[in-house]
């Protein structure tokens, strides 16, 4: 039986990553997980200089998951090159460096300083707001979508993956537009816009009013949503939203992903990719699946 896949021509040993955000850049949780049984590590957001990220409180529970603005703080890009790839480089497991910015500058100026470091793939995340476009995210309109994916590319050397907001009226137009920007995978869903109100104190619970909403509770909206992506493009998916177990991600491959990306559950059980990539297999084995590759996308 084999749980190798293959993504944009990188292999990973299994098909389970971790969304970005949701696991630092690894070292968090070693203790609880060996990386060297994940297809790959994503890491988080990673910007050309050091972002602060949002006021706080930026982070609450929801029924069914939780709710972020965190802002995509982070250490910036000098920083995660000394540090955070030689810790990922002790393991055996695909690097995925999620790319962040506020404009196609800062998007190129990371990939192109990443072009020589020993990572395998680059995430481009275009949910980031584009400062230049008053604040509308690039993952929102096509056009602008399939730009910063052009730009990008001229500059990375790694495939790219570009990560998909489920915020569009059609997904399946926005993964049609990176690809004919050259993108080489994508992964959905980003987290989706909501709100929430302490109705005790009459105030916003986030400072920023709105944050992403993750979890359990998208996980039906994440599928749909991959399946649509999936037949709407040739480049492989990475499916992601709400998978709370090997069932949540054997439902995000049978619907047309490659592979799949486990981010909020991390916070309620850090050991819950372990688990993952062993219930995957224990299904394969059940149903007589020889391949990942002969699960994805079968359910038409």
């Amino acid at each position: 039986m084999n749980m190798r896949v293959e993504i944009a021509g990188v292999e990973w040993k299994n098909p389970v990553t971790v969304a970005s955000g949701t696991f630092g850049s690894g070292a968090e949780f070693e203790e609880f997980v060996d990386l060297n049984r994940l297809g790959a590590v994503t890491t988080k957001g990673v910007a050309n200089i050091p972002w602060e990220g949002n006021p706080t409180p930026r982070v609450a529970e929801t029924y069914g998951g939780m709710m972020n603005a965190v802002g995509l703080q982070n250490p910036g890009i000098e920083l995660f090159c000394e540090r955070d790839i030689p810790f990922l480089k002790q393991y055996d497991t695909r690097i995925v460096v999620n790319v962040c910015g506020k404009s196609e500058e800062d998007y190129c100026e990371v990939a192109e300083r990443l072009a020589d470091e020993p990572v395998d793939m680059l995430e481009i995340n275009i949910s980031c707001p584009n400062v230049k476009e008053g604040g509308i995210a690039f993952g929102q309109n096509p056009k602008a979508a399939e730009e910063i994916t052009k730009a990008v590319k001229r500059y990375a050397k790694q495939p790219v993956i570009m990560k998909l907001s489920p915020n569009v009226t059609s997904i399946a137009e926005m993964a049609k537009a990176v690809e004919a920007g050259g993108a080489d995978a994508v992964s959905l869903i980003n987290t989706i816009t909501g709100m929430k109100i302490d109705v005790h104190r009459r105030r916003f619970i986030l400072a920023n009013k709105t944050g992403g909403v993750s979890g359990p509770a998208i996980h039906p909206i994440a599928v749909r949503m991959v399946y649509e992506a999936a037949h709407a493009v040739k480049i492989p998916v990475i499916g992601m939203g709400g998978i709370a177990g090997a069932e949540d991600a054997v439902e995000m491959i049978l619907a047309g992903a490659s592979a799949v990306s486990v981010g909020t559950m991390n916070f309620h059980n850090p050991m819950i990719t372990m688990e993952i990539v062993d219930g995957i297999e224990s299904y394969m084995k059940r149903y007589g699946f020889e391949s990942i590759a002969d699960m994805v996308g079968i359910v038409e």
